[in-house]
């Protein structure tokens, strides 16, 4: 199934390559990733999910593991420190997942602290043994995503992953530009972001907040297999276009929201981004319907990213707490982005 992955790493002369929305906790909930699809992303991956949690049946667990039909891929998400878990937790979500995605890049210390996330690049032959226990037993690609700013680790796993005499299942790699610890941001642009996987022949999919030309400057110094977006994408589903947009691999007049305003070209930069932002929430809300309901908690947490950085978005939260149902609450947020 490794279509859904992506072409193989190579010089880049300017064609298409896919765009991932990266899976971030209280972020890509479904409805949010189907927006994301719509929005100009080529792949989309579940919220990070404790393994443990999975395999004692926790409701509030798999409800981060449900789909559409419409995802394709569906790309379930894991982390966990016991290689059973995360492999059980693994077969049971094969026989809906087209590839099943490991979590080696969480530097939260809740992850941390239990030997999971980022804290497994400090002990490479335990993440190795748990990368190949779950290629054991699932048949659907495994991808792996790595933190960078670990030192010899973020080195030394990937040419293992890519010289291993094995024939694992797993894809490729991500590597996200969090700091492993609270240390100093890692750089992805640059020769010293190409050392981890120069000779591997893997694809690879750096993490970023990418706008168009640090998007341009990436696949060309590194030919990256595509770009993984996270939090340049919370609140802004449409940087996917404004990517493919600026990159010229799409049309602007395509987009929804830009074909059904009549003077698009005519408003300002903030008319504009009131305009975008108001399409993606309404349909936001309509996929919510159309799927999971409503969910009050992702709502909120979603309001308050899509009206960040606009005029009057401090109100935002009053106007919330003003509202007695969360179809009311949708309503007035609509109705704030729309200037009513």
């Amino acid at each position: 199934m490794s279509e859904f992955i992506g072409t193989k790493r190579g010089p880049w002369d300017g064609e298409q390559r896919p765009l991932y929305l990266a899976p971030m906790s209280g972020v890509t909930d479904l409805p949010y990733r189907l927006l994301a699809k719509e929005c100009g992303a080529d792949v989309t991956i579940t919220e990070f999910t404790n393994s443990t949690a999975l395999t004692r049946e926790a409701a509030t667990s798999w409800r981060r593991m449900e789909t559409h039909e419409t995802e394709v891929p569906f790309i379930p998400q894991i982390f966990g420190g016991d290689p059973g878990d995360m492999a059980t937790a693994a077969e049971m979500l094969a026989p809906a997942a087209d590839v099943i995605d490991l979590n080696f890049g969480c530097p939260a210390p809740k992850v941390t602290n239990i030997c999971a996330g980022a804290a497994l690049m400090g002990e490479p032959d335990r993440l190795v043994n748990m990368v190949e226990t779950i290629v054991d037993r699932v048949n659907v690609p495994v991808t792996p995503k790595n933190a960078m700013g670990t030192g010899e680790p973020e080195r030394t796993i990937p040419r293992r992953f890519a010289s291993g005499s094995k024939p694992w299942g797993r894809e490729g790699f991500a590597f996200t530009a969090e700091p492993s610890s609270s240390g100093t941001p890692v750089r992805l642009i640059g020769p010293a972001s190409k050392r981890p996987w120069k000779k591997s022949r893997s694809r690879w999919w750096p993490t970023g907040t990418w706008l168009t030309h640090s998007a341009a400057a990436c696949l060309t110094q590194t030919g990256a297999s595509g770009l993984m977006i996270g939090r340049g994408a919370i609140g802004r589903p449409t940087v996917f276009s404004d990517i493919k947009v600026g990159l010229g691999w799409m049309k602007e007049d395509d987009l929804p929201w830009v074909a059904q305003h009549d003077d698009w070209h005519g408003l300002s930069e903030i008319g504009r981004a009131f305009v975008s932002r108001k399409w993606c929430w309404d349909r936001y809300i309509d996929l919510s319907e159309a799927t999971v309901g409503i969910q009050g908690k992702w709502m909120q947490r979603h309001a308050i990213a899509f009206t960040k950085g606009l005029p009057g978005a401090k109100k935002v939260r009053t106007l919330m707490h003003e509202q007695d149902t969360a179809k009311a609450m949708a309503d007035a947020i609509s109705g704030f982005l729309a200037g009513v």
